[in-house]
């Protein structure tokens, strides 16, 4: 077995364990999927190589198969960029929202948006849900990649523009 875990187990439990390593661990899809577009606006596939989420790019022809974890974290560090700074006024507008408008809740909600790396360690584990993506994407939420896996953009609809701040 390739992670060396089943030292030690007794027989006949190893199946539940190889099954819950694959379940809670790792998400069976790229975190993004559905959402990313290529340079000329075509929609980007996804599929598993082996146990390893891919985006699919389709390169004249040429399917080019691009591990999802660095591109979904380009994206989720550009997303980073945007909360840098405001995270005292989201805290706040958040609690509101949530009708949780009490100091101790904005403290909390302003400490979750200060310690971002780990939010995103978690939301890579876990993915997204498919609800949560298909709601992205009917709000016009929408990544743009090149053929190597850079991200070229993240469109992110009620945002302001760099230049309009």
């Amino acid at each position: 077995m390739q992670n060396g875990c089943l030292i030690g187990l007794p027989r006949g439990r190893w199946s539940i364990f190889i099954i819950n390593r694959i379940g809670l661990n790792m998400p069976r899809q790229p975190l993004f999927a559905g959402l990313i577009v290529d340079e000329y606006e075509q929609p980007v596939g996804n599929i598993l190589v082996g146990d390893e989420p891919c985006y699919v790019v389709n390169d004249v022809g040429f399917h080019r198969h691009i591990p999802s974890e660095p591109v979904d974290r380009q994206v989720l560090m550009m997303m980073g960029k945007v909360i840098e700074g405001h995270e005292d006024e989201l805290a706040e507008q958040t609690a509101k929202m949530l009708g949780q408008d009490d100091i101790f809740s904005k403290a909390l909600i302003e400490n979750q948006l200060k310690n971002l790396e780990q939010q995103f360690e978690a939301v890579l584990k876990t993915g997204i849900p498919e609800e949560g993506r298909a709601y992205m994407g009917m709000m016009g939420f929408r990544i743009r990649i090149n053929v190597h896996g850079e991200v070229l953009e993240v469109i992110q609809p009620g945002t302001a523009a760099p230049d309009d701040e």
